[in-house]
C-alpha cells in the first residue's frame, strides 16, 4: 500500500472519529486502528500532529464550499440591503448540497460545526485560514450589514449559534439508516433559511 493510500485511510477514519467524538476527544490510536494500520504512530508519521490531521480532513470540502458560497453571495447582492434571506441561502444551500454527497460530507459538516463554534481567537492560524476558504466569514460580513442594530456580543453569539444550528441540521438531514429525507432539498433549504432568518432578526434582549 502506498503512502498516499495510507493517508486517505487515516483521513477517512479521522472524519468518522472527529465527527462522532469531537476533534479534541477522538483517540488517535483508535483512528489508526480504524484505518487498519499496525503502526501506533501512523498519524504522527503521516501528518505530524492532531491539528495537521484535522486540516487534512477539512481541506478539500472547504474549497468546494468556498466556490459555491461566493457564487451565491454574489447573487445575494442583487437583493434588498435589509434582506438577510439571500445571504443566508449563500451559506445554507452549499452545506445542504454537501450533505447529499454521502457520509464524508456529513462527517465534514459535523466537524466544521464544532470548529466554527469556537471563537476565532482560540483557533490556530492554519485552521482559521482554512475556515476562511469556505467563504463563511464573507457571508457573516454580508449578514452584519443587513441585520437590525444590536451590540457586538449579541451578534457574535447569534452567529456562533447559527453556524452550529445550520451545519448540524444539514449533517443530520439524511437519516442514519440511509433512508430518504422527509423533505425535498429545496423545501428543506427554504425552511432552514426561514428559521435562520428568524433567529438572527429576533428582538434583542435588554
Amino acid at each position: 500500500m502506498s503512502a498516499a493510500d495510507t493517508r486517505e485511510l487515516l483521513i477517512d477514519a479521522a472524519l468518522r472519529a472527529f465527527a462522532e467524538h469531537g476533534i479534541h476527544n477522538a483517540s488517535l490510536l483508535e483512528i489508526t486502528r480504524m484505518a487498519g494500520q499496525r503502526n501506533r504512530g501512523a498519524v504522527h508519521y503521516h501528518f505530524g500532529s492532531r491539528e495537521r490531521l484535522l486540516l487534512a480532513t477539512l481541506e478539500a470540502p472547504a474549497a468546494i464550499l468556498g466556490t459555491r458560497e461566493r457564487e451565491l453571495l454574489a447573487r445575494a447582492q442583487e437583493h434588498s440591503e435589509d434582506d438577510v434571506a439571500p445571504v443566508l441561502e449563500a451559506v445554507i444551500r452549499p452545506v445542504v448540497e454537501l450533505s447529499e454527497n454521502g457520509w464524508r460530507g456529513r462527517c465534514y459538516l459535523k466537524i466544521l460545526a464544532e470548529v466554527a463554534y469556537e471563537a476565532r481567537t482560540t483557533m490556530s492560524a492554519p485552521v482559521a485560514a482554512l475556515i476562511a476558504e469556505t467563504g463563511g466569514y464573507e457571508v457573516l460580513e454580508g449578514l452584519s450589514r443587513r441585520l437590525p442594530p444590536m451590540d457586538d456580543a449579541v451578534r457574535d453569539e447569534r452567529f456562533a449559534l447559527l453556524a452550529r444550528f445550520v451545519l448540524d441540521s444539514a449533517a443530520d438531514r439524511v437519516p442514519a439508516d440511509g433512508s430518504a429525507p422527509g423533505m425535498g432539498i429545496d423545501r428543506f433549504i427554504a425552511n432552514l433559511v426561514s428559521m435562520a432568518s428568524a433567529m438572527l432578526t429576533a428582538p434583542v434582549p435588554d
